[in-house]
């Protein structure tokens, strides 16, 4: 063992303690054991920090894992999607049909790439995009839709391939919170055009913070390359120049990082699906509220955060009184999402409250709850137990869905 993996060898649920405050049950923590150290330490300890070998490394690794030709690693999920819409020429004056209910920082990239964010809303059970709803939204301006496999469910993806086969638009799949999930037994990650993920916190796979992109055009492929980064190798070439990259490459050590989680991947699943079904063990004596839902297609989900939705009779601030109640009693809960066209940007540019109203409905009644491998049976009913107080203390009481 090396001299930093003594000095790291220490229980994690102390370390989790430490960090964020006496007794803190915290909302994510990952699932870090001395393989991951190690491989940090090997590259801590080498002549190279800053991208290299192991970058190349991970992402054939992760191609490999997917079943696709080529992944390019990059800083965050939401670089990933700029450089995808980048890569095929999408930007000013175009359409990019998205989800509201999503992982605001990712879908963040069609406004940089200075697309338009066309919101359509989504299916009340699943949280992902309705079908009917995206075909509503395609106009002669759409080049295309971007569809989140939401809290790890993953989206309809058969019928979201037709709408966009039909109108001739580009399908990205956004599986920035969904790895390892399977729709009609394939992995997400499969389905899209290009699909991105992400790797820091909540991810079951982190390395600090990256993301990649993965597709099997090779062309494609090429020119995220180009848009990420250019090699020093590649200073003279003058086609590789002619593309100002952003310079979006990750580090070794993040790559040795993931690397080592890919590997553990299946083991790390396992773990947090073991946290799940002692989460449903208690919140079944919770009335009212909607249940788990698995669409009849989905084949597995791996859930993101363990998000609980509230009743009818709740509102969204009883939602928020829930979370604050939570944290008064140390428990680091919170709202799943703030609906991207109710945020400051989006309502400057002439969205309202009343536009998408199930994903109004779902948004304001989703409360996420802690969720990782070190969480214990005792701390997950303290969890279940507060936030049923919470809500009796709010007024609200049991709620009928």
């Amino acid at each position: 063992m090396t001299e930093l993996a003594i000095m790291l060898d220490v229980d994690q649920g102390d370390v989790a303690d430490d960090d964020a405050g006496q007794g803190l049950i915290a909302l994510s923590d990952p699932d870090i054991t001395m393989a991951e150290i190690e491989a940090v330490d090997r590259v801590m300890r080498s002549a190279r920090l800053s991208s290299g070998p192991l970058v190349e490394e991970f992402e054939q690794a992760f191609a490999s894992y997917l079943g696709r030709r080529y992944a390019i690693a990059v800083p965050s999920g939401t670089i990933g999607l700029l450089l995808a819409l980048k890569a095929h020429g999408i930007g000013a004056g175009q359409e990019v049909i998205a989800s509201s209910y999503s992982f605001r920082e990712t879908m963040h990239a069609i406004a940089i790439a200075g697309a338009t964010p066309a919101f359509a809303d989504v299916d009340y059970w699943a949280g992902t995009l309705a079908p009917d709803k995206v075909e509503a939204r395609v106009t002669a301006n759409t080049r295309a839709i971007v569809v989140s496999n939401t809290n790890g469910h993953p989206a309809a993806w058969t019928e979201l391939r037709a709408i966009a086969v039909k109108h001739g638009v580009l399908l990205i799949e956004d599986s920035t919170e969904a790895i390892g999930s399977r729709y009609k037994g394939e992995l997400v990650g499969s389905f899209g055009d290009v699909a991105v993920f992400d790797f820091s916190q909540p991810s079951a796979l982190t390395c600090g913070e990256g993301g990649m992109v993965v597709t099997d055009d090779v062309d494609i492929a090429v020119t995220l390359r180009r848009l990420r980064s250019h090699r020093r190798d590649e200073r003279a070439s003058v086609v590789v120049s002619s593309t100002p990259p952003y310079q979006a490459a990750i580090s070794n050590i993040a790559a040795a990082l993931g690397l080592a989680q890919l590997q553990r991947l299946d083991e790390i699943l396992e773990r947090r699906r073991l946290i799940e079904h002692l989460y449903y063990k208690y919140v079944q004596s919770f009335e009212g509220i909607k249940p788990p839902y698995i669409a009849p297609d989905v084949t597995e989900v791996n859930w993101f955060l363990y998000v609980v939705h509230l009743g009818t009779r709740f509102t969204r601030s009883s939602r928020d009184s829930i979370v604050e109640d939570l944290g008064l009693e140390q428990v680091e809960a919170a709202a799943y999402c703030n609906p991207l066209h109710l945020q400051r940007y989006y309502f400057e540019r002439g969205h309202r409250r009343g536009e998408y109203f199930v994903t109004e409905k779902v948004a304001d009644r989703a409360v996420a709850l802690p969720f990782h491998t070190h969480l214990t049976e005792d701390q997950i009913s303290f969890i279940v137990e507060t936030m049923k107080e919470a809500s009796i203390n709010d007024g609200a009481g049991a709620a009928i869905y």
